[in-house]
């Protein structure tokens, strides 16, 4: 898709992190946007500045995890701007301890939003995209969809390595079915986000998980090695543009970190040792 001006972009997630740089980037290169995201304040303001600065862009808040709000965004979406073209299902949390100490209410809520909600994404959306003379979706996953073995993150590597494989089995068929419609996979490593302030949006019937010494640990790990070689939002928009404008699937802002714990999977399956859980070499492991 080489015309981006003037086309729709549907963002869910929009209102922070990775969600918030595409919006403003797709709000710079002319694009209506529609914002959407479970925050109501954070969304009012995030669309009141891309408003300020001169775009045409709307808010609705949903919960990607219910198909009938994911419904209503694109109701709304086709109500204000009559079209999509770009929709980024980028909303994303996680929550998590010890496997056998983990609600099944954690569960639900992680698979809800990271897993669930892509799926509902691609299939109330895709039937617009048809409609269009080009179209992409873009799904992001994450590093750690490639990378397992990180203690207390079970639901959030099972959900994004569950999106990761469904987005590429949507490519190949769309591939054949409708050629007009690019998909790409976003796949973060660290990223200067609000993720491990997820439970901000943790629903009052899912458990708290932050407070578990183990997790701790990880959480300040990961902190501190995104602060020392994390990207910033603004660096992985870039990234989705120049992914969509050239039909790349895989797009992977740590390419050397992701390609590694991929052949660390493969050396495992072939007998080798189990690769190093994702966080332990981060902060050596610069990006390219």
């Amino acid at each position: 898709m080489e015309k981006l001006e003037d086309r729709v972009a549907v963002v869910t997630g929009a209102a922070s992190g990775i969600g918030r740089g595409l919006v403003e980037r797709f709000a710079a290169e002319g694009m209506k946007v529609v914002l959407a995201d479970v925050e109501e304040t954070a969304l009012d303001e995030c669309v009141g500045q891309l408003r300020a600065a001169g775009a045409e862009a709307i808010g609705v808040r949903t919960d990607v995890s219910r198909e009938e709000e994911v419904r209503r965004l694109a109701d709304r979406t086709i109500e204000e701007f009559g079209a999509v073209h770009v929709v980024c299902n980028n909303a994303g949390v996680e929550g998590g301890a010890l496997f056998s100490d983990m609600s099944a209410k954690t569960w639900e809520w992680v698979m809800g939003v990271n897993f669930w909600g892509p799926l509902w994404g691609c299939r109330v959306f895709l039937p617009l995209l048809r409609q269009q003379d080009e179209a992409h979706i873009v799904n992001t996953a994450s590093h750690a969809a490639f990378a397992s073995g990180l203690p207390t993150f079970h639901a959030y590597v099972s959900s994004k390595a569950a999106m990761a494989a469904m987005t590429a089995n949507l490519a190949s068929e769309l591939e054949e079915s409708d050629p007009h419609i690019g998909v790409s996979l976003l796949v973060p490593g660290l990223v200067r986000t609000r993720m491990n302030d997820s439970e901000r949006n943790r629903p009052a019937d899912v458990p708290a998980t932050n407070e578990d010494p183990l997790r701790v640990g990880i959480r300040h790990d990961i902190e501190r090695a995104t602060q020392e070689v994390g990207l910033d939002t603004a660096e992985v928009a870039d990234l989705v543009v120049d992914g969509i404008r050239s039909r790349r699937f895989h797009l992977l802002t740590h390419p050397s970190l992701t390609l590694s714990a991929v052949e660390g999977e493969l050396a495992w399956m072939r007998g080798g040792e189990r690769p190093k859980p994702p966080a332990e070499d981060a902060v050596q492991n610069r990006p390219n």
